[in-house]
């Protein structure tokens, strides 16, 4: 089993920044592809970013890409990500998720945290 606990979402203004945390508890967390996803309200959840076992690959949905980075630190069982040039479009419950097969669909992982709420106003 493992616990994932989400953190630091809020209200910031568009082309403000916010850096989400997850924490994780229970079973070795390097042996785990870390991923963000997002839902916003009324719509489906969507892949965000992954990042591998080591930290070494990331991959980014088209929509985030150059604006948000994903990293990890295994020695305190937490991933991050930062988000910059926020859009309003970005507002969205976001949620991180440990799998172990390296994909982007929700199927892929199997342990999930409760979520942050990111709003984002223009």
């Amino acid at each position: 089993q493992v616990q994932l606990v989400e953190s630091g979402g809020g209200l910031v203004q568009a082309g403000g920044s916010l850096r989400l945390s997850c924490e994780a508890s229970g079973r070795i967390f390097s042996s785990y592809v870390m991923g963000w996803f997002r839902q916003a309200p009324g719509k489906e959840r969507e892949f965000v970013a992954r990042i591998g076992r080591y930290g070494i690959s990331t991959y980014y949905a088209d929509s985030v890409k150059g604006r948000f980075t994903i990293s990890r630190d295994n020695a305190k069982n937490t991933v991050f990500l930062q988000m910059n040039s926020l859009k309003p479009e970005d507002t969205a419950d976001y949620y991180c998720a440990a799998g172990v097969v390296a994909g982007s669909g929700s199927e892929d992982y199997r342990y999930w945290g409760q979520g942050t709420q990111v709003t984002v106003s223009s």
